[in-house]
């Protein structure tokens, strides 16, 4: 076989490769995007076999009333993560919203209208802090929301002196407890920020410019846009909306502590990341991410049913997050093969 021969044969073979390669990356873009949907499914059918009392009407009603604040509190993260970034101290913010909000219905006697506008407000500047200490100081985001979620516990404790806060007025409650159609207003809540935030970044230049920021941060910056504004911003509205999901919490509850928050943010990343939201940027797609908040919450009830305890849940959550991790690493790398 001649030089041009064994060129052109290894042209082929090369070709081939690719095709192979961009098939393969293709399919895993599919399962990536449709397989936590399958996944909740199976897990439906079969907590459903396994427990009688699973696949009722008052148990599947239980599972999205008492998950609402964790899909809202799911959508808000999903900003910092598609954007490049990571928060973990959404969950020490909701405790600081918590009792801060709290303390200005309970003792300070705040009309629940100013209450909850303040507490709003409180959740957004804890999110600036944390967009401009990651986008002006450039220090990596995991490092700066790790202080920061300490540093917001320890300000809570201090605020409410490790009180219990309780019984808030009935237009506080009304929240959680209003009905709009026969559906409970958290619900109607939840799904209008699943709809708006969706649009945002299907339809909004600024949501298109989120998932550059975290597909190519320096393309972006070339491209002429702000690129420390724009990480500000989805910061601040990771703030917003998890003193959104802070005040569907208390009201649920109609009590707050500052204990109330922490142990969120593994929730909602875990969820995050199981529906889609790419762990190094520049991916997302919100209906999977509530699908993957769902299928959090069936596994825990499901196996709360079946009785297979609490601390099981803590070792299938875990395994479920660094098995969705690792498909994330792996589609990537993919990507980049295929790319070469």
């Amino acid at each position: 076989m001649g030089m041009d021969e064994q060129a052109q044969v290894s042209r082929s073979s090369m070709g081939r490769s690719s095709a192979d390669g961009l098939q393969r990356h293709v399919h895993l873009g599919f399962l990536r995007k449709y397989a936590v949907v399958f996944v909740l499914l199976a897990l439906i059918l079969v907590f459903s076999l396994v427990s009688d009392s699973f696949f009722t009407v008052r148990n599947l009603t239980n599972i999205v009333t008492q998950n609402t604040y964790f899909i809202i509190v799911a959508v808000g993260l999903s900003f910092v993560l598609i954007a490049g970034g990571i928060d973990l101290s959404v969950g020490y913010q909701m405790s600081l919203v918590g009792v801060v909000t709290a303390m200005m219905m309970v003792l300070w006697s705040f009309p629940v209208w100013a209450a909850v506008v303040l507490g709003l407000a409180l959740g957004t500047v804890l999110g600036l802090v944390n967009g401009l200490i990651v986008a002006r100081i450039k220090t990596f985001p995991l490092i700066v929301t790790l202080a920061t979620s300490v540093i917001f516990q320890g300000i809570s404790y201090i605020v409410s002196q490790a009180r219990t806060f309780r019984d808030f007025p009935s237009a506080f409650q009304f929240i959680a407890k209003g009905r709009l159609g026969g559906v409970p207003l958290d619900v109607w809540l939840t799904l209008l920020i699943v709809v708006v935030v969706a649009l945002i970044y299907y339809q909004t230049k600024w949501g298109m410019r989120v998932v550059a920021l975290g597909g190519n941060e320096e393309a972006l910056r070339l491209a002429g846009v702000s690129t420390r504004r724009t990480k500000t911003w989805v910061y601040m509205a990771c703030g917003f909306l998890t003193a959104v999901a802070t005040m569907v919490m208390v009201s649920k509850a109609n009590s707050v502590q500052s204990s109330f928050g922490p142990g969120t943010e593994f929730t909602a990343l875990t969820a995050a990341i199981v529906g889609g939201v790419s762990f190094l940027g520049g991916e997302g797609n919100i209906p999977a991410l509530v699908a993957g908040v769902f299928v959090l919450a069936v596994l825990g009830n499901g196996m709360q049913l079946a009785g297979w305890g609490v601390y099981a849940q803590f070792i299938v959550r875990g395994a479920i997050l660094l098995a969705a991790v690792a498909f994330d690493e792996y589609q990537k790398s993919l990507k980049l093969r295929v790319k070469a």
